[in-house]
């Protein structure tokens, strides 16, 4: 591949923008060479994270792409720079037409748009009497809307990241008294049950000549489902689900039997045969459960969390070989925690024995806990909040790993105090680190930034 570059030969624009879009040459290895430059400084002893900026509001606070958001996304906050300053302020909105979701919304390079500004990130907005709004992420300012529905109460946006779409959901709910998850085609619902295909803007003969996306008649449903379509995968499970991925491609889910809670069974998705070692056990006894999930840097690594161990496992197997695949440690982190477990039995100065009525568990607060694993993917590093409250007063410190070998690299430690019985939220992006806490009827947001450390 090198040797390859090295040739020269001309290109065409769009040939350069779809190597940009998948991170090759160019543009993609100048923020590729960029993130390195930005993970050396940052892992430098002479560098830390140091506190710079606190806000408390009775509403929500989030972060998003460098801002931060208060007053149900009416205020904007940039943290770009050194310190968070005001972007914009956007006017009170009733409770009727209130802002109940939002998308972060960014084209892809190689995509021609009709406006030169739509290649700009964008928010998306929906409302509580069914309004789709588009503003600018930069200004606020509304660059396109779109009605729903009257009939339709619509609450949550999300994206599908494999197909590059994003869907509006309502507050309605599919649910079985059966333990059972059922997978069904998308594909073969709008080939098959497609009415009309429908254009924004345009006239539909599904509202009578009227046109899409205006009040009073919104989206009309375009997709009538007359009978159930073939499913394609179902499986027993428990109330947490089932994930999909690795390589090749398994299946993780917990069986409904009693006998099987807080264990998570790895089988392929081709013939559902169990990979060797494939039933993993944190056997921790905690109020929160271990959590399990594929890698989100696509590696099909999996990591398994609890309170005390962070696994990360790896599938290896080989397509249509006959032989099961096995399920293995990439690595592992640990607390540092007294080996010396509490005796259930205590014995008094009289010689009187005293059972202890509880056991201590592994997530109490009084010792070192694991509570939260990010990964910063332009950085490639683990963030792990590790939190103790061995001092009565609950500490909290983000320790950044190698995301390839687990390497403890640097640590953090935040100044506020981390009180479990409250919501904590945290997000490690790129030199800035955002903790949300939620604080009785108060919301908390403390920013800190990489700084050159003072001696």
């Amino acid at each position: 591949m090198a040797l390859y570059w090295r040739k020269k030969r001309n290109v065409n624009a769009a040939e350069v923008l779809s190597w940009r879009a998948r991170g090759i040459r160019d543009g993609g290895t100048l923020t590729r060479l960029n993130t390195k430059v930005l993970r050396r400084i940052l892992l430098e002893d002479n560098r830390d994270f140091s506190k710079v900026w606190s806000k408390t509001s009775k509403s929500t606070i989030l972060y998003e792409n460098g801002k931060i958001y208060l007053e149900n996304y009416l205020k904007c906050y940039s943290c770009v720079h050194s310190e968070p300053h005001a972007l914009y302020d956007l006017p009170k909105r009733s409770k009727i037409d209130k802002f109940e979701d939002t998308l972060l919304c960014q084209s892809s390079l190689e995509t021609t748009l009709a406006s030169p500004s739509d290649h700009k990130p964008s928010l998306l907005f929906l409302t509580a009497n069914n309004w789709l709004y588009r503003l600018s992420d930069s200004t606020g300012q509304e660059l396109e809307r779109v009605f729903l529905s009257s009939k339709h109460t619509f609450r949550y946006l999300s994206w599908d990241v494999s197909q590059e779409i994003f869907y509006v959901k309502s507050v309605l709910a599919v649910s079985y008294s059966k333990k059972a998850m059922k997978l069904f085609s998308f594909e073969h619902i709008v080939q098959k049950y497609l009415v009309e295909k429908l254009t924004l803007g345009k006239p539909s003969s599904l509202l009578n000549g009227k046109t899409v996306g205006d009040v009073p008649f919104g989206i009309p449903v375009n997709i009538q489902i007359t009978d159930c379509p073939p499913v394609l995968f179902e499986v027993s499970c428990s109330s947490n689900g089932v994930q999909i991925g690795g390589f090749p491609w398994h299946y993780i889910h917990t069986p409904p039997q009693k006998c099987h809670q807080g264990t998570h069974h790895f089988r392929s998705l081709k013939d559902r045969t169990m990979a060797l070692n494939g039933i993993q056990n944190m056997s921790c006894y905690s109020l929160e459960r271990d959590a399990i999930f594929f890698h989100p840097d696509d590696s099909g690594r999996i990591i398994h969390a609890g309170p005390s161990t962070i696994n990360i496992l790896k599938i290896l197997g080989e397509l249509n070989s006959g032989l099961p695949s096995k399920v293995v440690e990439d690595f592992s982190m640990a607390t540092h925690r007294n080996n010396i477990s509490t005796s259930q039995v205590t014995v008094t100065s009289s010689g009187r024995i005293v059972k202890r009525r509880f056991q201590q568990l592994d997530d109490d607060p009084d010792q070192e806990t694991f509570r939260t694993v990010i990964y910063e993917d332009e950085l490639d590093l683990l963030a792990v909040v590790v939190t103790n409250g061995a001092d009565e007063e609950g500490k909290a410190q983000v320790r950044l790993h190698d995301n390839q070998s687990g390497e403890l690299l640097k640590t953090v430690d935040l100044l506020e105090p981390w009180d479990e019985t409250y919501r904590h939220d945290l997000i490690f992006d790129k030199d800035t680190i955002v903790h949300i806490e939620q604080k009785n009827t108060n919301v908390c947001c403390h920013i800190y930034k990489l700084k050159t450390a003072t001696k």
